[in-house]
């Protein structure tokens, strides 16, 4: 099962959610909004994929943290993702044993075509 997590209202959480329904691929939505994933999964997120990869630090919620300032190392990164999903580069997806973050075209049409 491929396992989508965003929010509905992000422009490439809903490119995303269009490929997938696009090319008839069956996906289950975790919204951010609605909850958050736990420090746990979090924490295998990070071993699948760089900790700088997943940590939007160009999104409104970076912005309106001031989290600029902070200077945030990995441990401080990750430690942010646990209290604020909404910092996570959209989309995060789960694929078998694999995790994607962002919006990609190519990417998608290689992984899951």
């Amino acid at each position: 099962m491929i396992t989508v997590y965003g929010i509905k209202t992000c422009g490439s959480v809903r490119n995303a959610l269009k490929f997938f329904k696009d090319h008839n691929i069956e996906v289950e939505f975790f919204d951010f909004k609605q909850k958050s994933p736990t420090p746990e999964q979090i924490k295998d997120w990070t071993k699948k994929s760089d900790i700088n990869v997943l940590f939007n630090n160009k999104g409104t919620k970076y912005k309106t943290l001031n989290l600029k300032e902070l200077n945030l190392d990995e441990n401080g990164k990750y430690e942010w993702l646990c209290k604020e999903p909404l910092l996570f580069k959209r989309p995060v997806i789960e694929f078998n044993d694999k995790l994607i973050v962002a919006w990609n075209e190519e990417e998608y049409k290689k992984v899951f075509l």
